[in-house]
C-alpha cells in the first residue's frame, strides 16, 4: 500500500498570493502533477490540514478543482487556517466521508492499513487540541480495530519538536491521549502537518511524522526565543509505503523538475567495482 501525504496547501483567492509573493495555488497543482507521475501511483492521498489560507469558500473551490485531478481516494482533515463549517460544506460535496456536523473525524477501513483522521482545530487559535471528547472518540475507534495496522493523521503535531517558533503553537492533549497512543502498538505513524518542515521523532512509543508544505517552508531556526519565518526551500510531500513483513517505510518526495533519473556509471577505479577473476591472481 502506498500513501502520499500532502500538507499545508494554503490556497488563496485568485490573484492574491500568500504573504504577497507565494503562488500557493500553482504549488498545489505542481504537487498533484508529481503524484500523478508516480509509478506506481499511490493507493490514496492524505492532506493534513490548512487546505485554505483563510477558510474562504473560493479557496476551497480551488482546492477541490486540484484534487479532482487525482483518480485515487483523497482524505482531508482541517487545520488552523481552515474554517470547519466551510471546509465541510464545500469539500463535503466530493468527500462524502466528512461528517455533516461536529468534529471532522472519520475512519477508513478500505485498505490493509486503517486510516483514522482527527480534527484538532480550535476555532480562532493557531494551536490545536485533543480534548477529552476527541480522545474518547479515538480510543473507541482503536478498540474497534482489534490490532489492525493503523495510521492516525491530523494537522497539529501532538508533540513538541524542540523549535521555539513551532512549540509556541502546540496541540494541547490530555494525558489520556498519550496513554491511548502508547497502548496501541498497531499505530504505525502519527502523521501531521502545520510546521511546514519534514520532522520525525518518537512519540508515546510510536513514530510521529510532520510533512513539509507543498509551497513555502518554515525556515529552520534552532535559536531559543525566535519566531517562525518562511523560506522558499524546495517543496515536498511524504510517501508512506506499507509492507506486511516490515510495516511502514516513509520517504520524502521533492516537488519540482530535477531532470530525468539516470543510470549509475561507475569509474573502473571504484573500490566496489566487480573485477575479473584474473585480477585476484
Amino acid at each position: 500500500m502506498i500513501i502520499a501525504q500532502l500538507s499545508d496547501f494554503h490556497a488563496r483567492p485568485i490573484g492574491r498570493p500568500a504573504y504577497g509573493i507565494v503562488d500557493t495555488n500553482a504549488a498545489i497543482h505542481r504537487a498533484v502533477a508529481v503524484v500523478l507521475a508516480m509509478e506506481p501511483r499511490p493507493d490514496c492521498v492524505l492532506v493534513t490540514g490548512d487546505l485554505a489560507d483563510c477558510g474562504l469558500p473560493e479557496e476551497y473551490e480551488i482546492v477541490q478543482e486540484a484534487l479532482r485531478r487525482l483518480p485515487m481516494p483523497v482524505y482531508v482533515v482541517p487545520g488552523n487556517h481552515d474554517r470547519r463549517e466551510t471546509f465541510a460544506e464545500v469539500l463535503g460535496r466530493d468527500h462524502s466521508y466528512l461528517p455533516k456536523a461536529g468534529f471532522l473525524h472519520y475512519t477508513v477501513e478500505d485498505f490493509p492499513v486503517r486510516l483514522i483522521g482527527l480534527d484538532t482545530v480550535m476555532a480562532g487559535e493557531d494551536g490545536g487540541e485533543i480534548c477529552a471528547e476527541r480522545e474518547a472518540w479515538l480510543a473507541e475507534r482503536l478498540r474497534e480495530g482489534q490490532g489492525r495496522p493503523t495510521i492516525v493523521f491530523m494537522h497539529h503535531p501532538p508533540f513538541r519538536v524542540g523549535v521555539d517558533g513551532m512549540d509556541v503553537m502546540p496541540c494541547r492533549v490530555t494525558r489520556g491521549f498519550v496513554e491511548t497512543i502508547a497502548r496501541h502498538p498497531e499505530i504505525e505513524r502519527v502523521l501531521c502537518g502545520h510546521y511546514h518542515r519534514p520532522i520525525q521523532l518518537r512519540f508515546a512509543g510510536r513514530i510521529g511524522y510532520v510533512a513539509p508544505g507543498t509551497a513555502h517552508q518554515v525556515a529552520l531556526d534552532l535559536r531559543r526565543g525566535t519566531e517562525n519565518r518562511f523560506i522558499m526551500e524546495p517543496p515536498a510531500f511524504a510517501v508512506h509505503v506499507w509492507h506486511e513483513e516490515i510495516g511502514i517505510v516513509s520517504h520524502l518526495q521533492p516537488i519540482g523538475d530535477y531532470g530525468p533519473a539516470r543510470d549509475f556509471v561507475l569509474d573502473p577505479a571504484y573500490p566496489g567495482q566487480a573485477k575479473p577473476a584474473a585480477a585476484y591472481v
